[in-house]
């Protein structure tokens, strides 16, 4: 059985207009210590991606942020983090996400966030990996983008032969157990992405 020791969150750097979008982010920083589950994130201080690490280290959990050099400054890379592992590059940053994730949620952001989030889709749907994907839909942020996607099925673009297996919760209480089911289904060898592939993607 798989199991959830780590987490990779995508966010915004910004917070929103919505108050709802950071009490989402820290409490699931809340709940990620409180279940001993670490946090990977993109490094930043500020936005949700900081509402949700500051929530995480306040209660005693787990940090591993990660950016790229460029960004340090515009996002005000976390200093309180366990570890802070600065790379050369978006693509180093993404690779190292994954790797040391086991799941991956997406709460409400911009298109940083939607670009992580579809490309992890694009991997799982190629079957490069089995780990778990969920969209936190906090206040309805991603009904569009689910709807695209069931358009895009619809179409045919996303044949039924393609697997894109995407967890939703609305509820910020939700998203670890789901995130623990989905992996407790998945088949222990099919949620690596081989090394090869990985350093080509």
């Amino acid at each position: 059985m798989n199991t959830i020791k780590t987490v990779c969150v995508y966010c915004g750097s910004g917070p929103g207009t919505n108050p709802r979008f950071i009490e989402a982010a820290t409490a699931f920083g809340k709940a990620l210590a409180e279940n001993g589950v670490g946090l990977v994130y993109g490094g930043g201080s500020i936005g949700l991606m900081g509402a949700v690490a500051k929530s995480t280290l306040d209660h005693g959990g787990t940090v591993t942020g990660i950016i790229p050099d460029f960004l340090t400054k515009r996002e005000n890379a976390l200093g309180g983090a366990q570890e802070l592992i600065v790379t050369n590059d978006m693509h180093e940053r993404k690779r190292l996400m994954f790797e040391r994730s086991d799941a991956f949620v997406a709460l409400p952001g911009g298109i940083g966030t939607l670009e992580e989030l579809v490309e992890q889709l694009t991997w799982q749907q190629l079957g490069r990996h089995s780990k778990p994907i969920l969209i936190a839909d906090i206040d309805g942020f991603w009904e569009p983008l689910l709807a695209l996607l069931t358009h895009m099925r619809a179409t045919q673009f996303i044949r039924p032969s393609l697997n894109v297996d995407i967890l939703r919760a609305e509820r910020v209480e939700d998203i670890l157990p789901r995130l623990r089911a989905a992996a407790a289904r998945a088949p222990e060898d099919s949620k690596e992405m081989v090394p090869e592939v990985a350093r080509r993607l």
